[in-house]
């Protein structure tokens, strides 16, 4: 799918020598690749924070004693 953009020139040739690629076409395919992949571990760092504020809850309410297993969360 051809796209046009206009995308700063200066940009373009530092992203050239510092990525070591042949053509403009490489230059913005990896970078748009490291956007995508950076966007799903923010994601996944998102999670990850949930998972452990659950966890620190459930941790707390055993040490107090009281049942927390899963079977009781509703």
């Amino acid at each position: 799918m051809p796209t046009n953009l206009a995308i700063d020139d200066n940009l373009i040739e530092q992203a050239l020598i510092i990525g070591h690629h042949r053509t403009k076409k490489a230059v913005v395919t990896e970078a748009l690749n490291e956007y995508i992949q950076r966007r799903k571990q923010v994601e996944i760092l998102f999670i990850l924070r949930k998972i452990m504020r659950i966890c620190i809850i459930v941790f707390k309410l055993y040490r107090r004693g009281y049942d927390a297993s899963i079977s009781t969360i509703k």
